[in-house]
């Protein structure tokens, strides 16, 4: 795309997004004086305080501004539903609206990925960059383990919810040991999650990574700049990416690389923008118009993400958040120095088990309990007092695809999501959902214990509980895999992340996973753009 009247700037790199992975890199890259930076962020500042208080996640789903606010395709096994996708469009990305679970997943998740021919990603390998990004606050974390000098802040939750200790007491009562660390040699088990937070509030990757940075004069910080085409120039070895063609604040800017592009747009936006610029299967592209320029069919394909289903109990006692007094709330955290219930993260508590369909000895199944109903994202206000057990498959087999709406890139991709589309997926995800009905009938909860609203006490037979999670399911936020890492005639970028076929030009974000970890994927994201930022340093 090509725009009159197009201003020109240059930098050494250029990195577009600034989100978990992108403000590691813009830290860690313009450490070197000598070297310029140039980070674009299609949101704006994330000076919203909802951000920053860390139960101010429940409303941020509302504020659009936010928030890109994607809507799947109709998913044809789960009713044909349009399933809502919140990713984040500020500063920060999705580290800025998330639930802020510090989880990693299994050791195993990694040495696969090494098994599959990326040499260096390993879980050892891997276990250096969560250990360097990691700035763990609890005193006597395993060392072995755990990072305590790094950017990040991870912290014991400030507040959690009465009832999460209950959710706990029954966990025990059904036989599921307690864990206090599901980053350490053992994940399985269930316990309250270790938070990015610090001094009680948010950390998210703006806070950790970029603030620290934004006054260096090498580094620059674009808000506001909206991605839509890489500027690809024949090296005469094949093409190089050589900058960007974006639109900062309305008006267009060509921004020129001297060394190399890249992409930290996440599972959505790097895919697209690759499109946009001739990167990917050549008939899609040819069919809006676009020149291909490197005939790469894995873009945008591969695409995998956790399929979350909710089991929701009415509450007889009113200790829930659903009747705390939101403002009384907000002045609490913030005159009395980030405490009470405003620095709670609300996914308070969790764990790791399997099902006995686990195809190895990892766990196949998470669980995020919330002290208050949830629907809809929390969407959907519901009156009363309750309690919500969130329950994922770790390791679906279903895959889906993005693919072009139109070669405007201010269309939003389409998302073919195809859960289920495996059934295995839907066999383990009903034996989950028993999991999470036995935990809720433990007697811890039965002073609590009130009417089952979602999915109702009616809903017994493997059939209703099937018709339930095809209506009810949604996203519990993390799609991988759109770019994934590898060889293979799928594969979009190498073991250093360079998209194959192209010079100068790199993804560094949750896309490049070949295969979805267990776990949340914040902290790998993070551990992913700090090796690439090792290996560019090495470079």
């Amino acid at each position: 795309m090509n725009h009159p009247n197009t201003s020109s700037e240059q930098f050494d790199y250029i990195i577009v997004g600034a989100g978990s992975a992108g403000c590691v890199l813009a830290n860690r890259l313009s450490a070197d004086p000598g070297t310029s930076v140039l980070l674009l962020e299609a949101g704006g500042r994330d000076w919203h305080p909802f951000i920053h208080m860390p139960a101010g996640l429940a409303k941020l789903v509302n504020i659009k501004s936010l928030n890109w606010n994607y809507t799947t395709e109709p998913e044809p096994q789960l009713n044909n539903r349009r399933l809502y996708w919140p990713r984040g469009k500020v500063l920060g990305g999705s580290s800025s609206i998330n639930a802020m679970c510090y989880c990693r997943g299994h050791r195993a998740d990694y040495d696969r990925w090494q098994a599959l021919g990326n040499e260096g990603w390993g879980f050892d390998d891997m276990l250096t960059h969560f250990k360097a990004t990691e700035a763990n606050a609890r005193p006597d974390i395993d060392a072995e383990y755990h990072g305590t000098n790094g950017d990040l802040s991870v912290e014991d939750l400030r507040y959690h919810n009465p009832l999460t200790d209950t959710f706990l007491q029954a966990c025990e009562e059904t036989g599921l040991p307690r864990t206090d660390d599901f980053n350490g040699p053992h994940q399985r088990g269930f316990g309250l999650y270790q938070v990015t937070q610090k001094n009680g509030a948010r950390h998210s990757s703006a806070a950790a990574f970029l603030k620290p940075a934004m006054d260096r004069p090498n580094l620059t910080v674009w808000t506001h700049a909206m991605a839509e085409k890489i500027l690809l120039e024949d090296s005469g070895t094949g093409p190089r990416a050589a900058g960007v063609h974006l639109k900062h604040r309305g008006k267009p800017v060509l921004a020129r690389a001297n060394k190399e592009v890249i992409l930290a747009g996440g599972a959505l936006n790097s895919p697209q923008l690759l499109m946009l610029s001739g990167i990917g299967e050549a008939n899609e592209l040819e069919k809006h118009g676009i020149t291909p320029c490197v005939n790469l069919p894995g873009v945008g394909k591969n695409l995998q993400d956790h399929l979350d289903v909710c089991l929701v109990q009415g509450c007889t006692q009113p200790i829930t958040y659903d009747t705390i007094n939101d403002l009384k709330v907000g002045l609490q955290y913030y005159l009395l120095g980030h405490q009470g219930p405003g620095a709670s993260n609300v996914a308070e508590a969790g764990g790791f088990w399997q099902t006995e369909l686990a195809e190895d000895d990892r766990p196949d199944v998470q669980f995020h309990f919330v002290p208050a109903i949830l629907d809809d994202h929390g969407r959907n206000r519901i009156k009363g007092s309750g309690y919500t057990l969130h329950m994922c498959f770790l390791r679906p087999r279903s895959r889906g695809h993005l693919s072009l709406a139109s070669a405007n890139p201010a269309t939003p991709v389409r998302i073919h999501a195809n859960y289920l589309s495996d059934p295995f997926d839907l066999a383990v995800m009903k034996a989950g959902f028993k999991l999470q009905r036995h935990i809720f009938s433990a007697p811890a909860f039965a002073p609590f214990r009130d009417t089952e609203i979602f999915p109702g006490e009616s809903a017994q037979s493997d059939a209703d509980i099937e018709a339930f999670i095809r209506q009810k399911a949604e996203t519990i936020y993390h799609p991988v895999g759109t770019c994934k890492m590898g060889q293979d005639d799928m594969a979009v970028v190498d073991a250093q992340l360079r998209v194959h076929g192209v010079s100068g030009l790199r993804v560094a974000d949750a896309s490049i996973m070949p295969t979805l970890v267990s776990g949340n994927t914040n902290a790998p994201t993070i551990a992913i753009a700090s090796k690439l930022a090792e290996l560019l340093r090495k470079r």
